[in-house]
Formats: structure tokens, C-alpha cells, sequence
């Protein structure tokens, strides 16, 4: 049930936030190993570019660790170095687990016309009929799970500062007296709010190189073109293209990932509430 809550949560936020991760993914994948003024800019700024599954299983496991107490210290209140720990393994296995779906998402979001076209452009076939063009050329590693690691190092950091800060925030909204245990879901709503400035400013290196892990063109053995290791990525996108290319796309990131954080942890802090008023009801003795 933790798994399904958490996987209906994060498809909500998505239903809402998915035209925001189309532009960010463009934004990521413009100029690509080409230094600033060497390329034809398409999308100049979040204005002019607007013209879950994973989200199921690494919101289960931190629910779990949530019920179970794993997450508190001794005097029981919530333990950052804990939550950040379970945060990050609960978002890597998600990011594991997720991996050729996310492939095809960033192959399906940076396709577009010729006229605008930024990245390597690949062929939309769906995603049953991607699912086993990609198996059937390259097998399961190259195939499947390419560019696995850059999701689970992304969604690791981010999952990490997302389900620590705001376990943390909900603790002191409460605490300082600005919000009442009484009011679950708009601890959740702010809370999740502050940490998604946070996690954008955080994981936007993370989450470029992902995305041109992912998007990038394979020689016949599914070998990257551009990038052999996650380490080279990184490496050479700071070489060509500075800092600033690593944190291409930060502000349409966090226009994306604000919402879908505020959205998805509220939806399933509504849910789990729901879950747990319909289980006190099931298991409530009935006098006889």
C-alpha cells in the first residue's frame, strides 16, 4: 500500500508538470560541449521555451522507514544524517528501477522539429515499441539500462535533500508554533515549497548530466558517443563549457521541480491520511 500511495501521488504531480520537465530537458541538452556564443540558442529563456513508477518505490520505502521509526534519534526527533541516508537509497533504487523508462522519456522530450532541434534526435516509437527496439539492439545494460547511473546519482541527491528537509521543516513548523499537528497538509504544502528551492539549486548538475546520459547518440555495441562514464560527462561538460554549463536549465528545473515536489508530497500526504482514516475504521473492534 506504501508503494501505491506514493506511486498515485508523484502521477498526479506529473499530470501538471510534465511541459515544465519538456523545457527543462531542452534547456539542458542546448549547446551541448559547445561554449556560450558557439551555438544557435533556440530557447532563450523559460518564457520563450514554454511556446511513476519511480516515484511509487522510493516514496514507499521512506513511508516505511517513517512507520518503522528508522528515521528517529534516541530523544525522538528526526535525525538528519538518517533521513538523508534512507532518502538516498530509497531515490537510487527508484532511479535503478525506473532507469529505461526515464531513458525514453528524455528521448521522447527532446524531439522536436529539425527547425528547433537540440541534442541527438531519436526515432519516437512509443514506449512498448521502444522498450524492445532498445532491448533487441543493445541487450539489457546498453540497451535498458543506459545511462543508469546518472538517474541514480540524480535522483539520489535529490531524494536525499527532499525527504530529509522536509521531514525536518514539518518537525520546526510545528515546534515554533507557526503550524499545528492538526494542519498535515499545509506543513506538507510549505515545507515542500521551501525544499524545492533548495533541491533545485542542489541537483541541477546531477540532473543535466542525467538527462545527456540519457539523450545522447550510441555507436552499433550501444556505446555512448559522446560519453563513456558518468565521470566524463560531468568533466567535460565544466571543460567545454564552465559552470554555468552545468547549471544550464536551473530556473525552468526548479519551475519544474517546485511544483511537482509541492504537488506530489501533498498528494501523498492526503492519500496516506485517507489510507489511515479507512485502515482506523477497518480495525476499529466493534462492541458485540
Amino acid at each position: 500500500m506504501e508503494f501505491i500511495l506514493g506511486a498515485l501521488g508523484a502521477s498526479g504531480a506529473v499530470c501538471f508538470t510534465n511541459p515544465l520537465e519538456v523545457v527543462k530537458t531542452r534547456f539542458q541538452l542546448q549547446g551541448e560541449l559547445k561554449k556560450s556564443g558557439n551555438y544557435k540558442v533556440h530557447y532563450r529563456n523559460f518564457a520563450h521555451a514554454l511556446y511513476v513508477f519511480l516515484n511509487g518505490s522510493r516514496l514507499g520505502i521512506f513511508d516505511i522507514a517513517q512507520k518503522k521509526k528508522w528515521l528517529l534519534k534516541k530523544d525522538g526527533n528526526i535525525s538528519l544524517a538518517k533521513s538523508a541516508l534512507v532518502g538516498a537509497g530509497a531515490g537510487m533504487l527508484g532511479g535503478f528501477l525506473a532507469s529505461p523508462l526515464g531513458l525514453l522519456k528524455i528521448h521522447f522530450q527532446s524531439n522536436s522539429a529539425q527547425s528547433i532541434a537540440v541534442g541527438h534526435q531519436h526515432k519516437n516509437i512509443g514506449t512498448i515499441r521502444g522498450l524492445q527496439s532498445l532491448y533487441v539492439q543493445y541487450g539489457v545494460v546498453r540497451g535498458l539500462w543506459r545511462g543508469a547511473t546518472g538517474a541514480m546519482v540524480r535522483i539520489g541527491v535529490a531524494s536525499a535533500m527532499q525527504l530529509s528537509t522536509m521531514g525536518l521543516m514539518n518537525e520546526a513548523l510545528v515546534k515554533h508554533g507557526l503550524l499545528t499537528n492538526d494542519q498535515k497538509v499545509l506543513c506538507t504544502l510549505v515545507s515542500s515549497m521551501l525544499g524545492g528551492i533548495l533541491m533545485a539549486v542542489v541537483m541541477a548538475p546531477f540532473d543535466l548530466v542525467s538527462t545527456r546520459l540519457y539523450n545522447q547518440g550510441v555507436d552499433s555495441n550501444g556505446r555512448g558517443i559522446l560519453y563513456k562514464s558518468y565521470l566524463e560527462c560531468m568533466t567535460k561538460t565544466f571543460k567545454q563549457e564552465g559552470i554555468h554549463g552545468l547549471y544550464k536549465g536551473v530556473f525552468p528545473c526548479y519551475l519544474r521541480l517546485g511544483p511537482h515536489v509541492v504537488l506530489s508530497m501533498t498528494f501523498w500526504d492526503m492519500l496516506r491520511q485517507v489510507e489511515k482514516k479507512v485502515s482506523n475504521r477497518i480495525n476499529k473492534p466493534h462492541p458485540h
